[in-house]
């Protein structure tokens, strides 16, 4: 009987699962990192295990999960058997090694949250160049806290004809008071005496995903501005805050006022194809981003009215949908773009139109209801 009873007591009743894992190079680029394959020091008090990939659409129907459990214990289905998670949560159920005890785990995997595609407008460089200064906005991946450069404006070139000019002075900079912290303002000026001899009477105050080519602004200014990054997701919907306040007097290329016209902004995202048929990089330019026909979905907001208060936008996606397997591959290029002047490109518009804009979100999971 003594040596029953010790025996009894010996047997482990704990029933936890310590660590699970992802194992396989075959598996790694379904994730951002490959820290994130490997989950450690799971409490005891935790039902839900969940992996965080990069997309659920390329995730394998068959994935197998290995596990660690407390000594003795028992699990089914068994650590390293192949499951499908693209249904949904699998259920596995711990045994204590004496048998007397059961804890049962939902183990599924979840799409990355992408804070990069949340702009706030907090992160900015200021650029010296001569005697002028102007601002850079950047963003910090959450992922890898790296810096990514994606975004662009027109400030080099409009710093051409300015002197001594501070970041505030220019088209584009960050501003003290948005709708959360610092924010992004945007306004259209006078491109001063050098900007009258080529016709290119106001500068717009403009940022957008891409590239800002200094070289084409004076000969070929359409060409200065190269919209787009690539993507590995689909675009459903751009959501954000805005303050406008236009310009009093509305003038053409020539500086002539147009009687009763009234400026307006601009706020429009574009997701196209970024190669062609025979396998050639393809971006969009100043005279195409709203009419290539490699575009695949844009979104504009319709209006934005003049308010001194911060008023919520929000636009959809509207065009094609995408293949899967090509959106995976990264064969689309995305661009958000934000304009003080509707018509900045054509050098029209009114100086002193002012678009203020804050806390950006791109969607990119579909609902019921979109």
């Amino acid at each position: 009987m003594l040596s029953s009873c010790i025996k009894d007591e010996l047997m482990n009743s704990e029933c936890d699962i310590l660590s699970a894992w992802v194992e396989g190079e075959q598996y790694e680029e379904n994730f951002y990192q490959t820290s994130q394959m490997r989950m450690e020091n799971i409490s005891s008090t935790e039902k839900e295990i969940v992996f965080t990939v990069r997309s659920l659409i390329s995730l394998p129907k068959e994935m197998p999960i290995f596990f660690n459990v407390t000594p003795g214990a028992t699990i089914q289905p068994a650590s390293g058997t192949v499951q499908d998670f693209t249904k949904g949560p699998v259920v596995y159920t711990v045994t204590s090694q004496d048998g007397a005890w059961q804890r049962q785990y939902n183990v599924s995997f979840k799409e990355a949250s992408l804070p990069t595609y949340k702009f706030s407008f907090e992160h900015y460089n200021t650029v010296e160049s001569g005697d002028n200064a102007y601002h850079e906005f950047y963003e910090i991946d959450s992922q890898s806290g790296q810096i990514r450069h994606l975004w662009a404006s027109g400030n080099a070139g409009a710093i051409l004809a300015k002197v001594s000019s501070k970041p505030e002075d220019q088209p584009t900079y960050s501003m003290e008071h948005g709708y959360i912290g610092r924010g992004l303002c945007l306004n259209t000026q006078d491109a001063g005496s050098l900007g009258h001899f080529f016709k290119k009477p106001i500068a717009a105050g403009n940022l957008f995903m891409g590239r800002f080519i200094l070289d084409n602004v004076v000969f070929n200014p359409l060409k200065a501005t190269e919209f787009g990054y690539e993507i590995d997701r689909e675009p459903v919907r751009v959501t954000g805050y805005y303050k406008y306040r236009p310009g009093a007097v509305f003038t053409d290329m020539n500086m002539n006022e147009i009687p009763g016209r009234v400026d307006e902004a601009s706020i429009y995202a574009v997701f196209y194809r970024n190669k062609d048929e025979q396998g050639n990089k393809v971006f969009l330019y100043g005279d195409d981003v709203l009419s290539s026909p490699y575009i695949v979905s844009k979104a504009q907001v319709a209006s934005l009215p003049p308010t001194d208060e911060w008023t919520r936008f929000e636009m959809f996606f509207e065009g094609e949908d995408a293949d899967d397997a090509m959106v995976l591959d990264k064969s689309f290029n995305l661009t958000l773009v934000f304009s003080s002047s509707k018509n900045g490109a054509s050098f029209e518009g009114a100086i002193g139109s002012e678009l203020c804009v804050d806390e950006v979100e791109i969607s990119f999971e579909k609902t019921d209801n979109e």
